[in-house]
């Protein structure tokens, strides 16, 4: 019994307990009240403000969205400021000063007196002038060009042909040579007589040559010239220094001339290799040089080119005239040695000497030169110097020149097309002779060129010439003398306007 009790005990207990369990579940529990926004949060998710006016047309959602849009539409039109201009303080008016100065800016028509870019526009109160006014002198420049001469120069300014035969007369020997390229011209032209004729020419001023200016002026009618001597000093300009990466760059530090400078390189590379001049050696370098007392210079030609070398012969080379020609001596008074031409003419060999089947008689027979083709006109040159001992037709060789050189040599040019020398002329080395033909016995315009020895031909590759000229007694004293008068001038140049007292000026030459 006890037990059967307990056990019942404990079903009702279980019992009870999920009984407990059940009634505290269904029993509510109590929210924390919502906040407003939170309230409002769902009533915004739930209500549509903005509905799309496209879809579900007629709808209760529809027509509050299109009163939404028309109520905006009147709270836009009735807040808007309108369309009335905002009041502002007025500019202040233009003084007539100031109207004159922005005129050129405005818009206006000319009959209100607007500017048009280039002139004020004319009114009732402009009239035309029956005749303008000339200015009484025109004052210009002009220069001389490159290849232009001083008459052309003048009547491009406006010269008249007057006037510029007038100037031509009074200055002709002056200038006979030819004005200087780059000559100023101060040019005044005076008050015409009448439209139709030419201004005349009131005053002319212009450097002639580097020692004389002339102005020429008009006084009663009639033009004068005035020369102007300018003191010139033609002292020889000297300049010397050690030869360093380069002799040009060297000798242009040291002032001296490139033209100078490019003639000495010519004359020292004919007696060493440039390549083998050391940066130790030394230049010695003498030019003509002319300088005016207004600082204007002349650089001439190259006088002397001297190379003191460290290692090696020393080279002394000064430049001399002898028998009408000028070349380059050395110091013990030996010329140039000159070869032979490599070629008498431009063109090349096309048949040399010796039989030959002839291409006109049909046979084998000697051809005595050397032939060479060229283009009909071209230039042909002596050999070596000479005189002409023929010059003319001569048979088979057609127009025909023959030189004579000296030692039993001479050369013979045949087939020319035209002479252009005499006979007893005296030729040099390079000179033109005559001009590529085809006369004579010839199939084509080319240089039939013969060499002969006591009269007979010979193989004209066989022989080289070399010419070299010699100074003897006072010739070789007066040489000697002009070669240590210029290794006696002082390095640099001598400014001898700086002396108060000046004597007259003589050529160091």
């Amino acid at each position: 019994m006890f037990q059967e009790s307990q056990f019942g005990s404990q079903q009702g207990g279980a019992s009870v307990s999920l009984w407990l369990a059940d009634s505290i579940a269904r029993t509510p529990v109590a929210q924390p009240p919502q906040d407003w926004r939170a309230r409002l949060r769902e009533w915004s998710d739930a209500v549509e403000l903005v509905p799309d006016l496209g879809q579900r047309v007629g709808s209760l959602t529809w027509f509050r969205g299109l009163a939404t849009c028309i109520g905006l539409c009147a709270t836009a039109i009735y807040l808007s400021p309108g369309f009335q201009p905002v009041p502002g303080a007025p500019g202040a008016l233009l003084g007539e000063k100031q109207f004159d100065e922005v005129r050129s800016q405005m818009i206006t028509p000319l009959a209100l007196g607007a500017d048009s870019g280039h002139r004020m526009g004319s009114t009732d109160a402009v009239q035309p002038l029956r005749q303008t006014p000339e200015r009484p002198q025109i004052e210009l420049n002009a220069q001389v060009g490159s290849s232009d001469t001083l008459s052309r120069a003048l009547s491009r300014a406006g010269v008249s042909s007057g006037d510029v035969a007038t100037i031509n007369a009074l200055v002709g020997s002056d200038v006979a040579g030819g004005v200087k390229p780059g000559t100023r011209l101060d040019i005044i032209l005076g008050r015409r007589a009448s439209r139709d004729r030419p201004r005349p020419l009131d005053r002319l001023a212009f450097r002639a040559r580097l020692d004389l200016g002339m102005e020429l002026t008009r006084a009663g009618g009639v033009l004068s010239v005035k020369r102007i001597p300018i003191r010139v000093d033609d002292t020889p300009l000297r300049i010397q220094g050690v030869v360093g990466d380069s002799i040009y760059r060297s000798a242009r530090a040291a002032g001296a001339p490139p033209k100078a400078v490019q003639a000495f390189l010519r004359v020292i590379a004919g007696q060493v290799d440039l390549g083998r001049i050391g940066a130790g050696d030394r230049y010695d370098i003498v030019t003509a040089y002319r300088r005016a007392e207004t600082g204007d210079v002349e650089v001439g030609d190259l006088l002397y080119a001297g190379l003191q070398r460290a290692s090696g012969k020393s080279i002394d080379m000064l430049r001399w005239t002898k028998d009408g020609r000028t070349e380059w001596f050395e110091a013990s008074g030996v010329g140039e040695r000159r070869g032979v031409l490599s070629s008498p003419v431009a063109g090349r060999m096309t048949s040399g000497y010796g039989m030959r089947r002839h291409p006109i008689l049909g046979y084998t027979r000697m051809h005595a030169g050397v032939d060479f083709a060229a283009r009909y006109g071209s230039p042909i040159y002596a050999v070596t110097d000479g005189v002409v001992a023929f010059a003319g037709r001569h048979g088979g060789h057609g127009n025909y020149v023959r030189i004579q050189h000296g030692g039993g040599l001479a050369s013979g040019y045949a087939h020319m097309s035209r002479i252009a020398a005499a006979p007893g002329q005296q030729v040099r080395r390079g000179q033109v002779i005559g001009y590529v033909g085809s006369t004579g016995l010839s199939t084509g315009p080319h240089l039939h060129y013969e060499l002969y020895r006591n009269g007979a031909t010979i193989n004209p590759l066989s022989v080289k010439f070399t010419t070299t000229a010699q100074l003897a007694g006072a010739e070789l004293s007066a040489f000697r003398a002009k070669l240590a008068q210029y290794k006696g001038l002082h390095v640099g140049e001598q400014d001898r306007f700086a002396q108060k007292a000046l004597g007259p000026v003589t050529s160091g030459k």
